[in-house]
């Protein structure tokens, strides 16, 4: 077991290597990196019995391979980071059982990948990443892969759909009653659940006040 200087060390060397070799992304950067390893620190502290150095690994190279969320091929994006990660952990001093399970975290952690997390490592992960996506960082990263794709950020016409069909793939803000809004029952650890609770319904309440700067009814399924 590491202790926290060594575990501090190792970070640094895991985040230098994700500064060189992730994509270029405001909503997947180092900054990410560090919230979801303080996510993850947060459950695992609650959930105890947990091996931090397999999460630190799993936490700072879950993105080495991150495809944009409209590439045909983004279902496979989490199983491409954990083959491109398994050498990084080795040359970092990751024994093969270590590897594999920081693989097996990594390659779990993606919505898209559909891929069940089979242990407590690769649970907290998951449930890491989504609430990053929460919140009010979560606003920000929605609209900041608006803009990345191109895409509007809502319907001026229907802002929050009343009289239309959902549709993220046109709209920023359908994605959160499309996904995110649902991220806080697929949550799979306690705390997971807590905080994900909170941060959407800081979401919601973000969601009232902005109906009420563009003078639109606000659906009681985003209340």
């Amino acid at each position: 077991m590491l202790d926290l200087a060594e575990l501090e060390a190792l970070r640094g060397s895991l985040r230098d290597v994700a500064a060189v070799r992730m994509a270029k992304d405001s909503a997947h950067d180092l900054a990410h990196l560090d919230r979801v390893w303080a996510l993850v620190q947060r459950i695992a502290l609650a959930e105890g019995e947990v091996d931090l150095k397999i999460l630190l690994g799993a936490a700072y190279l879950h993105d080495l391979v991150n495809l944009p969320k409209n590439a045909p091929s983004r279902s496979k994006a989490s199983t491409l980071a954990a083959a491109a990660a398994a050498p990084v952990l080795s040359e970092l001093g990751y024994d093969r059982r270590q590897v594999a399970a920081a693989q097996h975290a990594i390659a779990a952690h993606s919505f898209s990948a559909g891929i069940a997390p089979k242990s407590k490592e690769a649970r907290i992960l998951r449930d890491a990443d989504r609430l990053d996506a929460l919140g009010m960082i979560g606003i920000a990263r929605t609209f900041a892969v608006s803009g990345a794709l191109g895409t509007d950020l809502y319907d001026p016409n229907d802002p929050f759909a009343t009289a239309r069909d959902l549709d993220d793939a046109a709209f920023a803000l359908d994605h959160w009653p499309v996904k995110l809004f649902r991220l806080q029952a697929d949550m799979l650890t306690e705390a997971g659940k807590a905080i994900a609770r909170e941060r959407v319904a800081n979401m919601r309440r973000f969601a009232e006040v902005l109906a009420g700067e563009l003078g639109s009814d606000l659906p009681d399924s985003w209340a």
